[in-house]
C-alpha cells in the first residue's frame, strides 16, 4: 500500500499538512488553498508556492511545498 502526504512550509518553518497536490507558482491562501485568479484585491494574505520537494520512503511519499508570502505590490498583477 503506498500512502501520500502533503504539506506546505511557510516562510517561518512551520508545515501544515494538506490533502492536495500544488504546482509551483500557484498562488494559495494560509491553509494552501489555490485562489481563483484574478483575484478579487491585492489586499489579501496570498502565498506563492516556490519549491517542491518529494522525498520517497518504503510505502509513503511525503511532498513539501515551499511558500513564500507575496505583497501588496506584488499580488497586483494577479488582480
Amino acid at each position: 500500500m503506498l500512502i501520500r502526504e502533503y504539506h506546505i512550509v511557510y516562510p517561518e518553518g512551520e508545515t501544515q499538512e494538506i490533502h492536495h497536490e500544488l504546482r509551483v507558482n500557484d498562488v494559495v491562501d494560509a491553509n494552501g488553498q489555490p485562489y481563483r485568479l484574478p483575484l478579487p484585491t491585492n489586499k489579501l494574505l496570498a502565498y506563492q508556492v516556490y519549491r517542491k520537494r518529494v522525498s520517497e520512503s518504503r510505502g509513503m511519499i511525503v511532498t513539501w511545498f515551499y511558500l513564500a508570502q507575496l505583497s501588496a505590490e506584488e499580488l497586483l498583477e494577479y488582480v
